[in-house]
């Protein structure tokens, strides 16, 4: 009977969300650029995400966007096997999408390295998964972990999936399987939603709340993944909003 009130407040928050009732919705990497190509594409949405670790996400798309739009900098987003970490360093610091000189700088330059190195682009990284979230999720957080710092971490991971499928249109093959990617904003709204108690939410890992919404959602024809954005926004609107 609770899951049942819990699934039904969760369509309420879902058609609150996408009738507009949370405000003008503007995602934080929302604001993109044009893109050259296809693989600058999935590049532009790739390296700063494995950078987005306790940050203003608004502040670091930007940055990003300043980032790939100066021709003096743009070459950051072309992965390369041979690349020069102080000329890294200046070109990523410049509109600051690198705040540490070295562990920042480092991150990027070891998944352009691995992806050179193993794939020769992101697109071929995808096509070797035959675009299936399984075989990225195996090729990522396990075959190649060492060489995707953050971006193979859980939370990193799956938000990552769900915007290859929104922001560049790789339509992934067991999408259903992508989990909630539960930052503050999701953590809060699962306190709100009796989902865990605001103690859980200081203790409970964001494995074991993905897997917490996997099973309170399973048969609901909701999938994880499609609760995030919703949830996000609800929070950021103050949860003004009442489901009840």
């Amino acid at each position: 009977m609770e899951n049942e009130i819990l699934i039904k407040k969760v369509r309420k928050i879902i058609n609150a969300y996408s009738t507009g009732e949370f405000g003008e919705i503007v995602f934080p990497e929302g604001t993109h650029p044009k893109f050259e190509n296809k693989e600058m594409n999935i590049s532009y949405f790739t390296l700063p995400m494995a950078l987005n670790y306790q940050r203003d996400s608004y502040k670091i798309w930007g940055f990003a966007k300043k980032t790939y739009e100066d021709k003096e900098t743009n070459w950051v987003f072309k992965v390369s096997s041979d690349v020069n970490e102080d000329e890294l360093r200046k070109a990523l610091m410049k509109y600051k999408l690198a705040l540490q000189p070295n562990n920042h700088v480092k991150i990027w330059k070891t998944i352009s390295q691995t992806v050179k190195e193993n794939f020769g682009t992101f697109e071929n990284l995808i096509k070797e998964s035959d675009n299936d979230f399984l075989k990225l999720k195996e090729i990522i957080q396990n075959k190649y972990k060492k060489g995707f710092p953050y971006l193979s971490g859980p939370k990193i991971f799956n938000y990552w999936s769900f915007i290859l499928s929104k922001d560049v249109g790789i339509q992934l093959k067991n999408r259903s399987y992508i989990e909630i990617a539960p930052d503050t904003h999701v953590i809060k709204a699962s306190v709100i939603l009796n989902v865990i108690t605001k103690d859980e939410a200081n203790k409970i890992s964001k494995e074991n709340l993905s897997k917490k919404w996997r099973e309170l959602l399973n048969g609901s024809g909701i999938d994880p993944i499609d609760v995030h954005e919703p949830l996000w926004f609800w929070s950021k609107s103050g949860f003004k909003f009442n489901p009840e």
